[in-house]
């Protein structure tokens, strides 16, 4: 059947193969000027169980032109453009998770895209000799390169999405509390570097994260109060009455932070990269705090240890979850009862 002029061509490549049909588009020419020869040069569409369908995809392409170059495109050259562009978002830590993930893709490489489908994906993760975690980055991996081919118009849909051969599990966190033997040994060791931000985590609630970006202008020293937190709606910019017994603690790093003149409550004069905090910087700390006094916490253990010793001194309920941002289900006691400064202030001092 002859098509028409630039319409491309369909044709049978020999031997036994499973798509035999190929279809192709003419995209340029190839002149041999001493030879006073012009050849063409192709690109294929792609390969098909039967002339029919080869005909159909060239039909389909001549209807609506795409970048053939993207059609042929592979697993392994999507990984290469998706991660160059990537890469320069995220820290090298992380980015040794993705190329961990994508080196237990090895089937995967040399297919096309857009001939991958949902099973090719999880016999891939299934057959991973890995753990959860790992199958679990393979499955986003997954999903991030989609949706940068459906962003590129490389494929049409996302098959990452229809992956459910592996679920994350819930997460088995362990909090453990504070003794009141480990809460003076912190006292016991306050001058070693920020033993200080430990306690007051315990005393306030806060996480540690919430701790790190505190700033100078949310402390009220008129009434002792904190404005702080991340997180939800019910935990951001509340009020954290600061308790008795770290009142000097939090005043020193305030007086410590003007004279550094810094925004930010707790500082790191020694800091290489400025004296402010961030939680992987807070951490660090915590390490070494953990190992000088022979302790085994979690930085999030200060945050258990103050709900721990609130409830067990009786302090009221929802005062509790303002101060720690918990959402409050209370209808009455949510929309229509207003706590006071001095309610919080005299439900803190319960704790001893």
């Amino acid at each position: 059947m002859k098509l028409p002029n630039g319409f491309g061509s369909v044709h049978k490549l020999p031997g036994n193969r499973r798509n035999p049909w190929r279809a192709r588009k003419t995209v340029g020419w190839d002149t041999d000027y001493e030879k006073g020869t012009c050849k063409q040069k192709y690109a294929t569409i792609g390969y098909y169980p039967t002339q029919a369908e080869a005909l159909q995809a060239l039909a389909d392409y001549n209807a609506n032109p795409y970048d053939i170059s993207t059609n042929q495109i592979t697993f392994e050259e999507i990984y290469e453009k998706w991660s160059e562009e990537h890469f320069q978002m995220i820290v090298p830590s992380a980015r040794r998770t993705w190329k961990s993930a994508f080196s237990y893709c090895t089937p995967l490489y040399h297919m096309r895209m857009k001939d991958i489908r949902a099973e090719h994906l999880e016999q891939t993760i299934r057959s991973a000799a890995v753990g959860d975690n790992t199958k679990i980055r393979m499955k986003s991996l997954f999903n991030l390169m989609y949706k940068y081919c459906l962003k590129h118009e490389i494929v049409e849909k996302n098959y990452a999405a229809l992956c459910d051969s592996i679920k994350k599990p819930k997460p088995k966190i362990i909090r453990t509390p504070f003794s009141t033997n480990e809460i003076q040994k912190l006292w016991d060791n306050i001058q070693f570097p920020f033993v200080d931000m430990v306690l007051i985590g315990i005393y306030s609630g806060f996480r540690p994260q919430e701790l790190a970006v505190l700033k100078t202008v949310n402390i009220d020293f008129e009434n002792n109060i904190i404005k702080g937190g991340l997180k939800t709606d019910a935990g951001k910019n509340r009020l954290v009455p600061i308790h008795p017994a770290v009142l000097d603690l939090v005043y020193n790093n305030y007086n410590k932070a003007l004279s550094l003149n810094s925004e930010y409550l707790f500082n790191d004069e020694k800091g290489q990269q400025g004296t402010w905090l961030t939680y992987d910087k807070y951490r660090g700390r915590w390490n070494k705090i953990m190992e000088k006094l022979a302790l085994q916490h979690r930085p999030h253990d200060t945050r258990h240890t103050f709900i721990t010793k609130a409830k067990s001194c009786n302090v009221d309920e929802y005062i509790l979850k303002l101060i720690v941002g918990h959402e409050v289900s209370d209808i009455t006691e949510k929309v229509y009862t207003h706590r006071t400064v001095e309610d919080l202030q005299k439900e803190i001092v319960k704790i001893n």
